[in-house]
């Protein structure tokens, strides 16, 4: 396919993001407005607040994403947007402001799944050796998935109830940390002992998941402690959780590359930014001759840069919309390349 250059817009949750990105894997120029500052008050996403922030947002960065690009629209090829999944609102705003100007300017609309973006997040950082396994690691997902071809998507298996990310913010949120607590739980992790004797849950030959049980779990054991009068170690159970989730998470991941002979391992989400879970990939990967790639950290959490990476090889696959298009809160990435 010819040289093309993709407007994209990313309003799935609480950030507000564009970017211009040309075949795929060059950042032209991206801005990224981000809420965080404003939900924490809150101890999480409120959707109506957030939603709100990005009808007052969204002219402001698209304006300052083409001048630092020094573009205009009309130097656009294609117009891609994350139409879900995500907050309803928040996914309108961007979804109404891509199909105004795809609309006003002619340019094709392409609709880009959120995972989607995510995953091809890596072609910033290299090449796609296929077949290659995705491990897609964040506040909503955590999924195991098959590449055979670019935009091809084998689900071989995930989560069944709480997704790692959101077990996280859960834990987080007993030990009494602020929001987001991801992050902070990733912060004790490293200068914490695993003492604390925590389920490993669903450990088992298959590729799925379940984070529901550990929840439970750290949750009643502070209940209990402080029942006792005793005292939680922070870092201690920061440490005993995280290291409990990321052996099991890399342990599966392993597995799936050995049964289906895989040569590269792609982290996508933005779990993928935890230092643990880094760490510990990197040197299973190294052991076992499979290359790894892991976008930046800045690349790991919400951004428009990743959507304008997939919505490249979306086009490709003559993946376009009309001006129907609606938000879709909630769908898999089987149901959107259906």
């Amino acid at each position: 396919m010819k040289s093309k250059v993709i407007l994209a817009i990313e309003s799935s949750c609480d950030e507000t993001s564009m970017s211009i990105v040309k075949d795929g894997h060059i950042e032209l120029s991206t801005v990224t407005l981000s809420q965080i500052d404003i939900h924490t008050l809150y101890g999480g996403v409120v959707p109506e607040i957030a939603s709100r922030n990005h009808i007052e947002n969204i002219t402001i960065v698209l304006d300052e994403c083409l001048k630092k690009a020094n573009m205009k629209i009309e130097d656009i090829d294609a117009v891609g947007v994350t139409y879900g999944p995500g907050l309803s609102g928040s996914l309108l705003v961007g979804l109404q402001c891509a199909k105004t100007l795809a609309y006003l300017y002619n340019k094709p609309l392409i609709p880009v799944h959120h995972i989607a973006g995510h995953i091809y997040a890596n072609r910033l950082v290299g090449e796609f050796k296929f077949p290659l396994l995705a491990l897609v690691v964040s506040g909503g997902h955590t999924d195991i998935i098959l590449m055979k071809e670019d935009y091809s998507f084998e689900r071989l298996g995930g989560t069944l109830d709480d997704a790692i990310g959101e077990a996280y913010d859960k834990v987080a949120r007993v030990i009494d940390l602020p929001y987001p607590g991801g992050p902070r739980i990733d912060k004790l992790a490293s200068i914490g002992k695993h003492t604390y004797n925590l389920p490993t849950p669903m450990d088992d030959d298959s590729f799925n998941f379940s984070f529901s049980g550990i929840k439970s779990a750290v949750i009643n054991l502070v209940h209990n402690e402080k029942q006792r009068g005793n005292e939680i170690n922070k870092e201690d159970l920061a440490c005993s959780f995280q290291e409990t989730v990321v052996n099991l998470v890399s342990k599966k991941a392993m597995h799936a590359i050995k049964e289906n002979n895989i040569k590269q391992l792609i982290v996508a989400g933005g779990v993928a930014a935890n230092n643990g879970l880094r760490n510990k990939l990197k040197n299973l990967c190294e052991e076992n001759d499979v290359e790894l790639l892991i976008p930046p950290i800045s690349y790991c959490t919400d951004n428009a840069t990743m959507i304008g990476c997939a919505a490249y090889y979306a086009l490709q696959k003559g993946k376009t919309s009309d001006l129907k298009l609606n938000a879709k809160p909630v769908e898999s990435l089987k149901e959107y390349l259906n």
